[in-house]
């Protein structure tokens, strides 16, 4: 994969080359792939919160859909490349969002994750940081890439390395460790696919996971003991291992079939965050691991559409771009049914289109969004500037009928 990565970005490294001409029908396949899981999710919701205010539940994550349909929208009309000329503006903003939400806003569950809108909700700031850092390191990448093995304070990996370490620390700072090693995780996956070499990628990957482990096993007790009670949650069951030992029951529970749609018994009380990080649990409990086999399928079809698309892209950009997307998705579905089935640490990480959250499920939508626009640009090179082009002539004629 690497060398093929490294391959193709050496044939384009002067001018970009052409792209699959399937590019198109997988941005198609991403389209439903995510679509029939959205669907799913807004069912299982329904059924999941039905003993709580389900109806709530459900009517609030069907509006999340549709603004990120209309976020997807819209950056599917307007292109990635022009707003990746704006990906530093997009991480300033976030930001700033995530100092707004670490010193503004009281902490939810002790993390100081959430802003929260009067009449709106809370939206995750840290969920869209994702996707900044996401634009700017394929950009950055793409634009660099001469310089990306030279340790330069102004070009190469450094400076990179800087603006996504800065988005880090504040999402740390909000006690997110999941999305900060998300981020991390992907970030290094963009370096790993742009060709900078291994020991800049191994080097701190063995500095900071021991140092981290450290840190925590000393200072930090309370996650220490979420990092090591997955590893027997019957013998925490009452304390730090309810949550995990109650999504086990709830799959075991299922067998191969399920109980039946709506008659899960965990999902009354037993089980926290059975709507949110927990929901596949339900999904096991109510349709059995046959269904859960089936979402998993769902996933990797998912990523696969997301990786022939990047492999297809006419442009280095897009080719990274569309690889880190996808790892964001894609690994996120790995953790929470990680966690879920006990065999990562209990960590609040929501199952992507399924849980609910509005910020998560936006964020998903602009991220496929992201992959169709690469798709567009790759069948259709330039297309995005003529419907651009021709939106402003329609506004013009708009507004001097107006006068």
């Amino acid at each position: 994969m690497r060398r093929f990565f490294i391959q193709e970005q050496q044939q384009k490294l002067d001018l970009d080359g052409p792209g699959d001409p399937n590019s198109l029908n997988y941005a198609i396949g991403v389209f439903i792939t995510a679509s029939m899981i959205i669907l799913f999710g807004l069912t299982m919701l329904y059924s999941t919160s039905s003993g709580m205010a389900g109806s709530t539940y459900f009517v609030k994550q069907l509006m999340w859909a549709g603004v990120g349909l209309v976020c997807g929208m819209g950056i599917f009309i307007v292109g990635y490349k022009k707003l990746s000329e704006y990906s530093m503006i997009f991480i300033a903003i976030s930001a700033v969002l995530l100092l707004i939400a670490d010193f503004c806003f009281p902490p939810i569950n002790g993390a100081y994750r959430w802003i929260k809108l009067p009449g709106i909700g809370n939206i995750q700031p840290s969920e869209f940081a994702k996707l900044a850092v996401c634009v700017f390191l394929a950009k950055y990448c793409a634009e660099k890439m001469r310089y990306l093995n030279k340790l330069s304070v102004f070009k190469g990996i450094v400076p990179a390395v800087l603006v996504t370490g800065v988005v880090m620390l504040l999402i740390l700072k909000g006690k997110d460790l999941g999305t900060t090693s998300l981020i991390a995780m992907v970030s290094f996956l963009i370096f790993f696919a742009a060709g900078v070499r291994l020991a800049f990628i191994l080097l701190p990957l063995l500095i900071v996971i021991p140092s981290g482990i450290i840190f925590i096993k000393h200072f930090d007790p309370m996650r220490w003991s979420r990092m090591t009670t997955f590893m027997n949650p019957e013998l925490y069951q009452k304390d730090d291992g309810y949550q995990l030992w109650n999504s086990m029951l709830a799959l075991g529970s299922g067998y191969w079939q399920g109980m039946g749609f709506m008659e899960s018994r965990m999902k009354a009380q037993y089980l926290p965050e059975a709507h949110t990080d927990f929901i596949l649990a339900i999904v096991g409990e109510e349709l059995g691991f046959i269904c859960l086999a089936l979402i998993i399928v769902a996933y990797l079809v998912f990523t696969f559409f997301g990786i022939k698309i990047s492999l297809g892209s006419n442009n280095k950009q897009g080719m990274l771009l569309g690889f880190g997307i996808t790892s964001i998705i894609a690994l996120q579905a790995m953790i929470n049914i990680g966690v879920v089935s006990g065999g990562f640490p209990t960590k609040g990480m929501p199952a992507p289109f399924i849980s609910y959250g509005g910020s998560n499920l936006v964020m998903c939508l602009m991220g496929v969004g992201l992959l169709v626009s690469i798709a567009l640009e790759t069948s259709y090179p330039g297309l995005n500037k003529e419907i651009i082009a021709e939106a402003k002539s329609k506004l013009m004629k708009l507004l001097s009928y107006l006068k």
